[in-house]
């Protein structure tokens, strides 16, 4: 049986997402034990001219919605990018699992070649379903996730592999 769209979208995002939301767990609980606000990790940085980790949350859920959303001719919710603390992170998170779960099996399957542009302010990307599942979607999404996953573990937050792979299945 040949892998599926939707074997490469929902279930990759949704596993890498219920990961970011335990890591974000993991890492409030460890702020609070050591006195720390964990409010304050929303502004970490890797470098000055990267994203701080609640705008790494914000594209990770984006870029999953968006991905499922271009390849189903659904129209994905639009968040205000207003989060400022980690319990709207964590609301984010939900609601966007809520999102990319609730879009069927039927409207993602069969979109290999579906047309999909990205547009940016210098030009536009264009795309085949598949290609741009593989080839943009993922490596964005997991990128914004490791960055965030790299920012924890960097403020000291108690994280191993095992958290950033999530629960399998």
């Amino acid at each position: 049986m040949a892998t599926e769209l939707y074997d490469l979208t929902v279930p990759v995002f949704t596993r890498g997402l219920k990961a970011l939301s335990a890591v974000l767990d993991k890492a409030a609980a460890h702020a609070r034990e050591t006195g720390a606000d964990p409010e304050s990790y929303l502004a970490l940085r890797l470098a000055p001219d990267m994203h701080p980790l609640a705008k790494q949350v914000q594209i990770a859920c984006d870029g999953s919605k968006l991905c499922v959303a271009r390849l189903s001719g659904v129209e994905a919710p639009v968040n205000e990018d207003t989060e400022s603390t980690i319990a709207e992170l964590q609301a984010r998170i939900a609601s966007t699992l809520d999102f990319i779960g609730s879009v069927p099996r039927e409207a993602i399957d069969g979109q290999e070649e579906r047309e999909v542009v990205l547009k940016f302010p210098g030009g536009e990307w264009p795309f085949k379903g598949q290609a741009y599942v593989v080839g943009f979607a993922i490596p964005n999404v997991f990128f914004h996730l490791s960055t965030a996953y790299g920012l924890l573990r960097q403020a000291g937050a108690p994280l191993g592999k095992r958290d950033f792979l999530g629960a399998a299945g």
